[in-house]
């Protein structure tokens, strides 16, 4: 490791200018920044996002349910600009007081649930529609540890590793380093879980899957942050397999798109109110 100056912590800590792609909407304190409506539709779902891996968590859970028939599993999603600070408006904070996407808003029932958080999402609508979560208690078990896991891990690969490898305006090779090592002992976790499993819990595709793609499927996938080289994700072999089934689906596909608002235009889908909305997408590409 190269050396770098040292910094010396002040004894009290004070925010302070950070540079970088996300440092102007950092802040140390929590709440509504501007007096903000959210939009509503017509469906029963509305959701708030952005086709991050915690975003299209559920997009490809309500997608999925969609597939299998569940008419009331309909949804408009609406785009959240994490850049520009839409999450720190008065409408999206009612939602979730974390100011992160996803959130999600239930109007079937009364009053109104909201719902924030990715994992808490999956298993609201799993339960809720009595689908991808096993009811036996073990297999269940199972599904919330690998689930749970995905939820403790994500914060390392992408608020560490993809912070400084991708996003930091300056290179440190101590955080690289230290990140790049926990990604790919988690990835490593992952490959000898799938090298005798189909999915992560057995033989059944679950939530705990769609959570782990939506990050670590992406990863070895090189959807984010263009390190698949860099990790030599394609040692892990039973991973790139079991992610690339899962990117097949055709759920899944439709899910990665919607609150997409960046690469080519033909697969962008800001906001979606309509299965209609998808499929032109997919009718251009």
């Amino acid at each position: 490791m190269t050396e770098s100056s040292e910094y010396t912590p002040p004894k009290v800590w004070k925010p302070s200018d950070i540079d970088g792609q996300w440092g102007k909407i950092n802040a140390p304190t929590a709440g509504a920044r501007e007096e903000k409506e959210l939009p509503v539709g017509k469906h029963p779902f509305q959701l708030y996002s952005l086709a991050t891996p915690n975003g299209i968590k559920v997009t490809i859970m309500l997608e999925e349910l969609l597939a299998l028939g569940h008419s009331d599993a309909e949804y408009d999603a609406y785009l959240i600009n994490i850049g520009e600070g839409d999450q720190f408006g008065s409408g999206f904070v009612a939602i979730n007081p974390n100011s992160k996407i996803p959130a999600l808003l239930d109007r079937s029932t009364s009053p109104p649930t909201r719902i924030f958080e990715s994992g808490a999402i999956l298993v609201y609508l799993a339960e809720k529609f009595g689908r991808f979560i096993p009811t036996d208690p073990v297999a269940r078990a199972e599904c919330m540890s690998w689930l749970f896991w995905q939820m403790g891990s994500a914060p390392y690969l992408g608020g560490g590793f993809g912070h400084f490898y991708t996003y930091a305006p300056v290179k440190i090779e101590y955080c690289i380093d230290r990140f790049a090592m926990e990604a790919k002992r988690q990835l490593d976790v992952l490959d000898q879980n799938l090298s005798a499993r189909t999915y992560l819990c057995g033989d059944d595709y679950n939530i705990a899957d769609i959570a782990t793609y939506s990050w670590y499927g992406n990863l070895v996938l090189n959807n984010v942050y263009e390190a698949a080289e860099f990790l030599d994700v394609a040692s892990y072999t039973h991973v790139v397999r079991w992610a690339s089934e899962i990117q097949a689906r055709p759920a899944v596909q439709r899910g990665r798109r919607v609150n997409k608002s960046w690469g080519p235009e033909e697969e962008q889908l800001p906001e979606r109110h309509d299965a209609s909305d998808i499929d032109k997408t997919f009718a251009t590409t």
